[in-house]
Parts: C-alpha cells; sequence; structure tokens
C-alpha cells in the first residue's frame, strides 16, 4: 500500500490550513464572507474581540501578501483604509458554507 506523502511542501491541504486554518485569519475571512463585505480596521477590531491591533495588522498583511484581501486607501480625511475579499478570496466561500454544513450535520453541538 502506498502510503501519502504529508511533507509540508507538496501536500497541497497542509498547505492550505497553514495559510488561512488559524483561529483568527479563518474568523477574518468568516467576517468578509458571511458578515459585511467591505469593513475598516476598527469594525474588524469590533467583529473579532478580544483580537489585538498587532495580531490583527499582521493577519491582514499575510491575507494582503497572498491576494486574498484587498486594501483600499480613500482619499478622505480623516484617511481611511477598507478591506475587501479579492476573487481569489470569494472563491472560499463554498469551503466556509461546506465546512459549516458539515459540522451541522453530524450533530457536534
Amino acid at each position: 500500500m502506498q502510503r501519502t506523502s504529508f511533507d509540508r511542501w507538496s501536500c497541497p491541504t497542509q498547505k492550505a490550513v497553514e495559510l488561512i486554518g488559524d483561529k483568527w485569519t479563518l474568523f477574518l475571512i468568516r467576517e468578509f464572507i458571511f458578515g459585511q463585505k467591505i469593513m475598516g480596521f476598527n469594525e474588524m477590531l469590533r467583529a473579532l474581540k478580544p483580537i489585538s491591533s498587532r495580531t490583527l495588522a499582521l493577519k491582514l498583511q499575510k491575507l494582503e501578501g497572498y491576494q486574498i484581501l484587498r486594501r483600499e486607501v480613500l482619499n478622505k480625511k480623516p484617511l481611511r483604509v477598507q478591506y475587501s475579499l479579492t476573487e481569489k478570496g470569494k472563491s472560499l466561500e463554498n469551503c466556509m458554507k461546506d465546512l459549516a454544513q458539515w459540522y451541522k450535520n453530524n450533530n457536534l453541538s
């Protein structure tokens, strides 16, 4: 019987979990998919309370770097930054819904 290689550089499931599977990153994506489609930094802080502003900033940078989130600076006074999902980020919607449905279908609550 051939074993599946779970080498961190070859397993797509492991790569996906490493990218979005931590608590705050998954919750952040959830807020955009099931909540508001466009949010500012402070709105996200309130939605994800008790996340720290430093942790949120790091998660936003990571998701922006992987082109899952889009950061837009508005030329209003005071200067405002808003975030939204890119098409790549929006493509996670079915995964998130399937995960929630799996939980409900298996009576894990």
